[in-house]
């Protein structure tokens, strides 16, 4: 059975994911990191991509959920004789204390669980490493255990139950009557690791195992801050976007998953398994709209190692693990998903130009600072150079957020950016009293300004770029970032022609503008949240509740969204999860709620994201006194 994209739920353990179908097959797993090469991808291969099953014998249906305030799931399957219950999870370590360094045992874990009737249950591990390159050798190690290896990988499979090798995978099948349970466990090694008997768990072992996995994961989840409109889907989100960090380094995946097709049968696909310097730090805005900062703590260290400390050198993405190099190739032996080919790993985007890069990193810095968080010398010089770099390259043309593999041009969004990184620049300087060059910040600050009200809205409103007709969704962060007021006529008009041209079902498309590929896409979720903030502080409230409550019935059965949703059907397109989605998610919930609780700033230009977490964190009156606008403007 094919499996859509929406049909999959995420496991996670912040060092790797796994996605499973409504089937109960894992379909998509990585070990030892998000980044390494698949050791069951069946959802970019139906035939030879391999795949880990569990499910009933015969006819079933299934509903799933997550245990609450977890990463853990819990498949219901209902038979002609019985229910099956399964829970699915990637266990954690909790030997280390600190949960930014949660540990990992490289596995997956599953519980089968009857709960009612009599089921005759299916186990089939089937992996096929290195992105389903070749059968691994499989050999029974006990009644109970297995080896499956080769090449640099190996899987180590323990059963409570009898297990068998037959037709290049490993099977079982297990009659359970009520109360009856029965658990398997995969976990990687290097095949170079030889595991005795002794080392394998036992039934007591993997129960514990799975008790330590949701205390981690409610323990997390009971840290969040947020008292808002819909609560739930804030929360789940949350777990999302901590399932997507790589505990080591602090890291932020953009997904888990690599070419999931942006339309069916498309060449739109792209390995998202990487760091986006833009995407981490809206995703620790997020979070600290949540209350979260160990997070973004652990990403600032990660990021001042990565970097050697060299603002010039700052590149737009890392491998999770400080790699600069990211080679993309792609993968002729596989058909793709539902047929979308190529299927690619790395990403050549790597070493594009993209100033908006600069622009969010310091409007991330300048939040942080607005929480207390600290500011060191070293940290500063960081990013005093980064602002010094805006100045001198703000004038070329980059090829975007959206990364167009086509000639550069002059973004809208990209000049935006590079304003807000000048401007922010300025803000933490003159809040924190740190030396900068405030002069020169400033004048390039109000040249920059000048460049975009004369040349991006020449015709009234803003294009997707200097000299274009093209809208772009993208350019509805004018008002986010406190550029224009929301009420000004430039922004009225340019929300009415991006709703013209590039809306449909209520959903936005991120443009329509030739981009150096073939084919489209679907509308870009990221950009409809996008659009629902303007609304909110254009006081179209209604409006604005509106269109989050039609893009929270996008998310799937389990609460997941992926990058895109095909208009009319909302079926998911792109890499899944995906956390920009989820991000935009958080924002826009507190958006709302802050907008309809809090009143919102006298009419003038300013930050939707510092007003939102000034709300959401109870520091009104430190706002008001110590970071008033006129103070910094």
């Amino acid at each position: 059975m094919r499996q859509r994209i929406d049909d999959y739920a995420l496991l996670g353990d912040c060092h790797s994911a796994a996605l499973v179908g409504r089937d109960g097959s894992i379909d998509w797993a990585c070990f030892p990191r998000f980044d390494s090469a698949a050791v069951f991808c069946r959802i970019l291969d139906m035939r030879q991509g391999g795949s880990f099953r569990v499910s009933p014998e015969g006819p079933y249906q299934s509903r799933r959920r997550y245990l609450d305030d977890t990463n853990v799931l819990i498949t219901t399957f209902t038979t002609p004789t019985g229910v099956l219950e399964v829970t699915d999870c990637m266990p954690v370590r909790l030997a280390l204390a600190r949960s930014s360094r949660v540990g990992t045992r490289h596995s997956l874990l599953r519980r089968l669980r009857c709960v009612g009737g009599e089921v005759t249950a299916r186990v089939v591990v089937a992996p096929r490493f290195e992105y389903g390159a070749f059968v691994p050798h499989i050999r029974l190690t006990s009644p109970r255990t297995a080896e499956l290896v080769g090449g640099a990988d190996a899987l180590w499979v323990t059963a409570t139950r009898p297990l068998s090798a037959h037709e290049n995978a490993l099977r079982a099948r297990w009659r359970l009557r009520p109360g009856d349970e029965a658990w398997v466990e995969a976990a990687w090694t290097p095949s170079l690791v030889q595991r005795a008997l002794e080392d394998m768990p036992d039934q007591n072992a993997m129960r514990r195992r799975l008790e330590e996995t949701v205390t981690f994961w409610r323990e997390w989840i009971s840290h969040c801050a947020y008292e808002g409109e819909y609560t739930q889907a804030v929360r789940r989100s949350a777990l999302v976007l901590k399932a997507l960090t790589y505990a080591p380094s602090g890291a932020i995946i953009a997904a888990p998953t690599t070419s999931l097709p942006e339309e069916p049968g498309g060449e739109r696909n792209w390995d998202y398994r990487y760091t986006w310097l833009r995407d981490t730090t809206l995703t620790l805005i997020s979070l600290m709209l949540l209350g979260y900062r160990e997070e973004t703590v652990a990403f600032r260290h990660w990021l001042g190692r990565t970097s050697a400390g060299r603002p010039e050198d700052v590149q737009i993405m890392y491998g999770i693990r400080g790699h600069r190099r990211l080679p993309e190739v792609e993968l002729p032996h596989l058909e793709g998903h539902q047929g979308a080919r190529p299927v690619r790993v790395g990403n050549g985007a790597v070493k594009q130009l993209q100033l908006d890069v600069f622009g969010e990193m310091l409007e991330g810095a300048w939040l942080f600072s607005k929480m207390g968080g600290r500011m060191t010398a070293e940290t500063w010089d960081f990013l005093r150079g980064l602002v010094d770099g805006v100045c001198e390259r703000w004038r070329q043309p980059d090829q975007g957020l959206w990364e167009i593999r086509d000639e550069p041009r002059h973004f809208i969004h990209s000049k935006l950016l590079c304003w807000v990184a000048l401007d922010r620049g300025l803000r933490i300087a003159r809040a924190r009293r740190l030396p900068a060059a405030v002069g020169r910040w400033s004048r390039e600050r109000t040249l920059l300004r000048e460049y975009l009200l004369r040349e991006g809205g020449r015709d009234g409103w803003f294009s997707q770029a200097v000299g274009s007709d093209r809208a772009d969704a993208s350019v509805l962060q004018l008002p986010a970032l406190g550029f224009l007021p929301s009420a000004h006529p430039l922004v009225s008009r340019t929300v009415e022609k991006v709703r013209r041209l590039l809306e449909r079902d209520g959903l936005l498309f991120r443009y329509h503008a030739p981009d150096g590929l073939r084919g489209g896409e679907a509308t870009f979720l990221l950009c409809s949240f996008w659009l629902h903030d303007v609304l909110v502080h254009s006081g179209r409230t209604q409006e604005a509740e509106e269109l989050l409550r039609h893009l929270l019935s996008l998310a799937n059965d389990v609460g997941l969204y992926a990058e895109e949703a095909v208009p009319g059907t909302g079926e998911a397109m792109g890499n899944f999860p995906q956390a920009f989605t989820h991000m935009a998610l958080v924002a826009s919930c507190a958006q709302l709620s802050a907008g309809r609780s809090f009143q919102l700033p006298r009419p003038g230009a300013y930050d939707y994201a510092d007003f939102a977490l000034t709300y959401h964190l109870g520091r009104r009156s430190i706002f008001m006194s110590h970071f008033s606008w006129e103070a910094v403007m």
